[in-house]
């Protein structure tokens, strides 16, 4: 039986979801909506973000959240999506090791 932090409070925490290969840390700069974002990047470039289907109904994002991104293969430039969502702690860590 699978046991949550609130009834199993020595489990230990959720591990800091770091970007690799080619997946980046961004600001959501604009909510265009049915899920779309503007988002700027660490790598310097904007993109116009979806959330996956599997993401919907799991994170609430609004403007000035700071995300995941995994840019498209094809569009790369131009495009990704979103695939983790930032706590304010986590951003504070990434800040701390450089990866923002």
């Amino acid at each position: 039986m699978m046991y949550n932090r609130k009834s199993n409070p020595n489990s230990p925490p959720p591990q800091l979801r770091i970007p690799k290969g080619n997946e980046t840390a961004g600001k959501v700069a604009k909510v265009v909506g049915a899920s779309k974002f503007i988002v700027n990047c660490a790598d310097g470039k904007e993109r116009l973000c979806d959330i996956p289907g599997r993401f919907r109904r799991r994170f609430w994002i609004k403007e000035g959240d700071t995300v995941l991104i995994q840019p498209w293969s094809v569009q790369s430039d131009k495009r990704g999506d979103i695939i983790w969502k930032y706590s304010i702690m986590d951003v504070d860590k990434l800040h701390s090791k450089n990866y923002i």
